[in-house]
């Protein structure tokens, strides 16, 4: 029987390479589609813990095997790759969806066939309206706040620019409708106005011009029109706004968190100037400073040598949940390890942020309390947690650069 050695600073361990045993998790992700340019890095992320892991020990003394699936940003094709990944891989977990309207779509499946889900990146209001009324039976888990503070995070940095008129321009789907639902009254209440308040552009995001839509939501010069989207297709509805003469003008614009990408300056590219049209837009995110941030960092560094994206750490954490409550379990089944995956964020226990001392903590059967590279991973009875998020603009070089960061409850 052939063998392969896996070697960290901490222990070598030698697996059999045939051995079909383990934990197994399944990662649903955009590799392609609307939201590939965060998809990619977060499956690199998780692959990253999983080899991780098994460096130090993996988990029960076998090796965790991480078994990928692409959703295309799309929920008929989440809801056929989590059949596969639930009915055929038989995972216990699943780190993922991405998109929300994927994850909605994806989770009665995962229910019902007892797979934990834990979305890195899912941030619709619904989850929470849902997981109250009892559908997801524990089985749902999320390591980004839910876009119910998202909404008034909006609010507050619109006001906070002397925004007090807005129009609003969002994606056709979960994530646009629910933090629509979130913002507009968030900023009504501080005082604003929503100009298209009972009628916001809506859009779908395989469209191949939005040039109508964008004269539609800049039609009444508000001071600021608010983007909901993802990367592809807000790219081209800033490069429409730009080209009509739109952008930069006396109507600002707001992104939210699935704008927030470096890459994005590429999409829209440069004036004839040389300068980047999407130069000094503002934006919120969720805000990525858990106690393990700074260690997740180099390590991601080290080995992509490039810095994370809005979600990895995120992504980071929500594979780092499934590991340690399947090890506290001492189960390799959805069933019981979705019972430890509250206890090992919550503790009681020591505090620990780097996932080989707390997987040598919790063999140990020593309490933990696990502290993300995301946030603290403080979980509730709905499996939310709370919000930091960062205020953040486009600098002269096409970057994100953090502004300030806030927490919303």
């Amino acid at each position: 029987m052939s063998t392969v050695l896996l070697v960290s600073c901490q222990t070598q361990v030698q697996w059999p390479w045939q051995d079909p045993g383990g934990l197994k998790l399944g990662s649903l992700l955009p590799l392609t589609g609307d939201l590939a340019q965060y998809g990619r890095p977060m499956q690199d992320t998780a692959e990253l813990l999983v080899q991780t892991v098994n460096a130090c020990g993996g988990v029960q003394g076998l090796p965790v095997r991480l078994i990928p699936a692409d959703d295309e940003t799309k929920p008929d094709r989440g809801v056929a790759a989590m059949t596969k990944l639930a009915e055929v891989d038989r995972v216990a977990g699943v780190v993922g969806a991405a998109a929300s309207n994927v994850s909605d779509a994806a989770l009665t499946l995962a229910v019902n066939n007892r797979v934990v889900m834990i979305s890195p990146s899912s941030t619709s209001p619904r989850f929470t309206e849902r997981a109250r009324r009892g559908d997801f039976k524990g089985y749902w888990f999320r390591t980004a706040p839910s876009d119910a503070l998202q909404g008034p995070a909006l609010a507050k940095l619109a006001l906070d620019q002397g925004w007090r008129s807005v129009s609003v321009i969002a994606i056709n789907n979960d994530y646009g409708n629910g933090l629509l639902r979130s913002f507009i009254p968030a900023f009504e209440q501080a005082g604003g106005v929503v100009f298209n308040r009972d009628q916001p552009v809506l859009y779908t995001p395989d469209a191949s011009s939005f040039d109508s839509e964008v004269e539609q939501v800049f039609r009444d010069r508000p001071d600021a029109v608010v983007l909901i989207g993802y990367p592809d297709s807000g790219a081209l509805i800033l490069k429409s706004a730009y080209e009509k003469g739109l952008l930069g003008q006396s109507t600002q614009m707001l992104l939210t968190d699935g704008l927030k990408t470096d890459q994005l300056a590429e999409l829209v590219g440069r004036n004839p100037q040389g300068r980047y049209i999407v130069q000094d837009l503002v934006g919120v995110a969720p805000s990525s400073g858990g106690p393990g941030r700074e260690a997740f960092l180099k390590r991601y560094q080290e080995r992509f040598q490039r810095s994370p994206q809005v979600f990895d750490a995120n992504t980071w954490d929500a594979a780092a949940l499934l590991v340690l409550a399947a090890e506290k379990s001492k189960s390799l089944e959805g069933e019981k390890l979705k019972d430890s995956v509250a206890a090992i964020a919550n503790g009681p226990g020591e505090p620990v942020s780097d996932i080989c001392q707390a997987l040598a903590l919790v063999r140990a059967g020593k309490p933990i309390n696990y502290q993300g590279a995301s946030s603290e991973l403080k979980l509730d009875n709905n499996g939310d947690v709370s919000g930091r998020y960062d205020f953040w603009q486009f600098d002269a070089d096409g970057k994100v650069k953090i502004l300030k960061t806030e927490s919303f409850q």
